[in-house]
């Protein structure tokens, strides 16, 4: 196959999916231009509706980003100084900068290896430690949109007293046993980051709550605090979702459920092409859920050999990622008062993501698998 095929097999993502629906994002855009209302318009009212009816939850907030999401509802519960929240160290680093921006302290946990979610076992051990006497929310990340083990967690959380909330910046339309995360417990947040499975041209995020009360609270802390114009009850942020992106995101919802089936036809077709190949462990959904592949990351002892070798195809790879966050210099003191993450070192060793999105072909997916079998067959046999 010729480089130049194969470079045309793998085209970006954001820049396809604006392709497939250019004219009617085009329209939306022009609509919020001739409005001349730019800030928490009709557009965002609208949006904010339509995902709530699409999550099954009472109310959605549009934020600037889903770190402020995070941040806004952890200060909407008054979680703040002097309380740790608890979230897996395997997954973006935006979810502790979103804890610390609220003015609580990160405290990681253990993952399950074969899923990357957060363990539950290793959650009930943390939380009847001494370090988790003063731990006062989980942050339960539904990780590439596999979403956790909901039930098993909850039971954890529940026992300790604590609040469970949900991270779904990567899990648009995944459903846990029937169920939309998003609406699984009190309250979640979400990412609309250009590359997510509902993703705007820039920057948005999204708290997704059935608590009127709460709702209102995280309609306040996005504008100054403010209930009354100009006048601000409580010391608020400035992150608000612009009527640009509510109405690009707007026309995406309408086609989030065609793009969630391509998705798991695509990762379907992955599985089988990967079935059998040594030293290769493909993802799958857990048990009684559905998975948004956001995704689609295998696990290879030769990672790098590996990742290199797709390259030299010409097959674009990447890794979700290099570094857990308690690897990171960054949050060495949160590290230092976390248990010791050893499926997480270990995980992150051996991840690597291959291309998936709506507008893949299934020859790319073939071309993808065939490189990994060559790969497989060169190395030697353990």
């Amino acid at each position: 196959m010729s480089e130049s095929r194969e470079l045309s097999l793998f085209t970006s993502f954001p820049a396809q999916d604006y392709m497939h629906q250019a004219a009617e994002i085009d329209t939306a855009v022009a609509r919020v231009l001739r409005a001349g209302h730019f800030v928490l318009g009709p557009e965002v009212a609208a949006f904010e509706a339509e995902f709530a009816t699409f999550i099954g939850t009472e109310h959605a907030i549009g934020v600037a980003s889903g770190t402020d999401a995070i941040e806004i509802l952890l200060r909407a519960l008054e979680i703040g100084r002097g309380a740790r929240v608890v979230l897996p160290s395997h997954t973006a680093v935006a979810c502790a900068s979103a804890v610390s921006r609220a003015g609580a302290e990160p405290l990681f946990v253990d993952v399950d290896p074969a899923t990357c979610t957060l363990c539950p076992e290793a959650l009930d051990h943390l939380l009847a430690s001494p370090a988790g006497q003063t731990v006062k929310a989980v942050l339960a990340v539904h990780l590439y949109g596999q979403p956790v083990d909901w039930t098993a967690l909850k039971a954890v959380t529940d026992k300790h007293r604590i609040v469970l909330l949900e991270d779904c910046a990567q899990a648009h339309g995944a459903r846990f046993q029937g169920r939309m995360v998003g609406g699984l417990g009190l309250a979640a947040a979400f990412s609309f980051y250009p590359t997510k499975n509902l993703g705007a041209i820039g920057d948005g995020g999204a708290v997704t709550t059935n608590d009127a009360a709460l709702a209102k609270r995280v309609r306040s802390l996005r504008q100054y605090g403010w209930q009354t114009r100009y006048v601000s009850e409580c010391e608020g942020i400035n992150s608000r979702l612009d009527e640009l992106q509510a109405a690009v995101l707007r026309v995406k919802l309408r086609t989030l459920p065609w793009q969630l089936q391509q998705r798991r036809d695509l990762a379907s077709a992955y599985a089988r092409g990967l079935a059998g190949i040594c030293g290769v462990q493909a993802p799958s959904a857990r048990t009684g859920c559905e998975h948004a592949w956001h995704l689609y990351v295998i696990q290879c002892e030769a990672r790098d050999a590996l990742m290199k070798h797709l390259n030299e195809c010409g097959v674009p790879t990447a890794v979700h990622y290099p570094a857990a966050i308690h690897q990171q210099p960054g949050y060495a003191l949160a590290a230092r008062q976390s248990p010791h993450l050893r499926r997480t070192d270990e995980v992150v060793r051996h991840i690597l993501t291959l291309p998936l999105h709506p507008y893949l072909t299934h020859e790319a997916v073939a071309v993808v698998c065939r490189a990994i079998r060559e790969f497989a067959d060169t190395q030697p046999v353990q």
